[in-house]
């Protein structure tokens, strides 16, 4: 099926990525949701590499523009809100995909300042857009809000502020979805397990010393569906049902795309 955003404007905060050999994300919905019709505004806090996912839609004969933000900062989220409805009309759509872990640790070793950005960012950035988004979306009778969290929301021991902050972005999206629904807005979340993401991967790989392939092996191994890691357009796949009127009887939910791995908690 072709078209599935066709007519329909979304945002993409998150929309860049950092440099690696596999995609990312954000790019993935970001040029997902294009070549579905949709007409994206690429956010992220590095404007290349916004400017970047938006010159490969084009590339494309997509639809897109990009823009600068940090989502820590408010005004930065209003002005997120008030670009897209200037350059495309409305907001029929938005995704929020900005996460890190930087600096992360065990309850007993983390840092007050690592333990404090990284919240700042996975949580209070996404309320921050989300209250930005809704009063537009309220106004012209419906949108969608699409929350990328993580399996570690209920899962995992050796990284407290992200497990914490991204189990917040799913008791964020319930909440915002039950004071929405009567306005029409829908609010879902998706829960990503094990990727072949570069700030996964990559990153993982930086910070241990390790090699790429050695971490990649390493993350394969634990995945019950395959043996191997999902893509970043598992991801986008799941995003894009999630964003569209496919998905319109659909609010609050929490979509695990973690190749088995949930299945085995509890």
């Amino acid at each position: 099926m072709a078209g599935r955003l066709a007519g329909k404007t979304a945002v993409v905060v998150g929309a860049g990525q950092t440099p690696g050999s596999t995609m990312g994300n954000g790019r993935a919905m970001a040029i997902l949701f294009a070549r579905e019709g949709a007409d994206v505004l690429c956010v992220d806090r590095i404007a290349e590499r916004a400017e970047e996912t938006a010159a490969m839609i084009s590339g494309e004969g997509g639809s897109a523009a990009h823009l600068a933000a940090d989502i820590t900062k408010a005004a930065d989220c209003q002005a997120i809100t008030e670009d897209a409805r200037r350059r495309l009309g409305r907001l029929d759509i938005l995704v929020n995909n900005v996460g890190i872990g930087a600096g992360d640790a065990p309850a007993h070793k983390l840092q007050e300042e690592a333990f404090d950005r990284i919240v700042a960012v996975n949580l209070k950035g996404m309320w921050l857009s989300c209250r930005a988004a809704v009063p537009a979306m309220r106004e012209q009778g419906g949108g969608s809000i699409v929350n990328i969290s993580s399996l570690a929301a209920i899962a995992g021991g050796i990284q407290l502020a992200y497990e914490v902050s991204k189990a917040g972005v799913n008791r964020l999206t319930a909440s915002v979805a039950q004071s929405n629904a009567r306005y029409g807005v829908r609010c879902n979340a998706i829960m990503p397990g094990l990727m072949d993401t570069p700030m996964a991967v990559a990153g993982i790989a930086r910070a241990t010393g390790q090699g790429e392939d050695e971490v990649r092996e390493s993350r394969n191994a634990r995945v019950p569906l395959g043996g191997k890691m999902g893509s970043a357009w598992d991801t986008a796949y799941a995003a894009l049902f999630l964003a569209s009127d496919e998905a319109k009887f659909i609010t609050g939910a929490v979509l695990p795309v973690d190749g088995g791995m949930s299945v085995r908690i509890g």
